[in-house]
């Protein structure tokens, strides 16, 4: 079978090596802020919808105390995400597997203390569906709806453990509807592309078969007013810091 193209380029400021397909989706700031989000010192975390493996690469890279289980559905991703973790000397703690989220291995049902995940943003009703299958997987739900996506997670966590999703702002109702019967202690973080604007992603980290309150932080301002990043952006997209206050 012959390899898409692909390029190379790094993440966290150079911190990591990162290659991806030439073609299709791209990775940008999303798996590296969400990466940033998981407050947890140790354990196992569940990367669902890898892609290439950036957000679970950024979680290795910052926390030594994790080992991440790479899934995606698409071999092409699963091979990239694992030479990722190869050039970056990340092997013995991210291991890439293909699967797909509808049909999780018995094996991965409640081995986890924790799962980050990047789900498609667009439903298949609101879509301009790409031309490239890859990038139309990508960004626009297909069988895998947003609700699945969630029950799927609740089915690969621990007791107690914790979810982490980027997701759109406009569809955070959705988002908390899913999570309502089988999560609790449900925390926010805004995404301002810049201050002033209303958010256009939000950071959502909940704990399964939990019942506690919703809790709102303040959020992070992306961009400055010339387009730059804001300084307490630059810190945890550059230098690998972590994303406000949230569980340890």
């Amino acid at each position: 079978m012959t390899e898409p193209a692909t390029t190379s380029g790094t993440l966290l400021g150079g911190r990591l090596r990162f290659e991806q397909p030439a073609r299709g989706y791209r990775v940008a700031i999303d798996p590296v802020l969400l990466a940033a989000s998981v407050g947890l010192a140790r354990g196992r975390v569940l990367d669902l919808g890898a892609g290439a493996g950036a957000a679970g690469l950024c979680l290795a890279w910052r926390v030594p105390g994790v080992a991440v289980t790479a899934v995606e559905i698409d071999e092409t991703l699963t091979r990239l995400a694992a030479r990722n973790a190869a050039a970056n000397g990340l092997a013995s703690r991210l291991a890439a597997t293909t699967g797909d989220v509808l049909r999780l291995p018995r094996a991965l049902h409640g081995a986890f203390d924790a799962v980050v995940t990047n789900p498609p943003f667009e439903t298949a009703a609101r879509a301009s569906p790409s031309p490239d299958a890859a990038r139309r997987r990508a960004h626009v739900e297909g069988e895998a709806t947003l609700e699945r996506w969630v029950r799927a997670a609740h089915r690969a966590l621990k007791p107690r453990g914790r979810l982490f999703v980027v997701h759109r702002a406009d569809r955070l109702g959705e988002l908390l509807a899913a999570l309502g019967p089988r999560f609790g202690d449900v925390e926010i973080v805004a995404l301002w592309p810049r201050a002033g604007a209303a958010a256009k992603r939000v950071i959502v980290r909940a704990r399964r078969d939990a019942r506690g309150a919703l809790v709102l932080h303040p959020g992070l301002v992306l961009h400055e007013a010339d387009g730059r990043f804001t300084a307490a952006a630059e810190r945890i997209l550059r230098d690998g810091a972590a994303l406000g206050a949230g569980p340890a």
